[in-house]
């Protein structure tokens, strides 16, 4: 079955950026710290950013992380989806207007202008022609921002939640969090590794 999997690195105080996130700054100041664990020689680290990359069937980003993504700061060929693994699944960028130009042309990349709900189902069609292909079930992972992370939790949309959890308190930034709809979760998986804390939730 094709699970929704909202899949981000979050830290200790529940941000996603630091502070004063921008296009040459991505992650706001001190943001880059959530995302050692992903760049990482550590072999656990390793293995389950591989694993991860490997069981996604398509992935669902917001416009803002697109721009970031493609922009002259963001992903190359050294560098992309699943850090220096570079996956390259089908990727759904919700948008109000799709850009004039694609710098990654390279990549499979589908504009959804009509909503976060019809980027879900897009992806899953995609995710479920990728599994049928690969034999085995993939996720459909949305990996951010924040933002769209929220708001898909908010709306119900999310079967599993697995966050990255660095060692770090950034004390400003972009909020996983806000305050929106309560959510049942249960503890699937708790694994730790020497930059992060994985922990992985049934969302219901």
């Amino acid at each position: 079955m094709t699970r929704i999997v909202a899949d981000i690195s979050v830290s200790l105080d529940g941000f996603v950026t630091g502070p004063d996130p921008g296009p040459d700054n991505g992650l706001g100041t001190g943001g880059e710290a959530l995302h050692t664990w992903a760049f990482s020689d550590h072999p656990d680290e390793s293995r389950l950013l591989r694993e991860a990359t490997a069981r996604s069937g398509a992935v669902v980003l917001g416009r803002r992380l697109f721009d970031l993504v493609d922009g002259p700061y963001g992903w190359d060929a050294t560098t992309g989806y699943g850090a220096r693994e570079v996956g390259r699944p089908p990727f759904i960028v919700v948008t109000s207007t799709p850009p004039e130009a694609v710098r990654l042309s390279g990549l499979d990349w589908t504009f959804v202008t009509t909503g976060l709900p019809d980027a879900l189902t897009v992806a899953r069609r995609r995710a479920e022609a990728a599994s049928a292909a690969a034999g085995q079930d993939l996720d459909v992972v949305l990996m951010g921002g924040g933002t769209t992370v929220g708001t898909a939790l908010d709306a119900g949309l999310v079967d599993v939640l697995s966050l990255h959890l660095a060692p770090v308190l950034l004390g400003h930034g972009t909020p996983l969090f806000t305050g929106g709809a309560p959510r049942t979760l249960v503890q699937r998986d708790v694994t730790s590794t020497p930059n992060a804390t994985h922990l992985s939730y049934d969302v219901v």
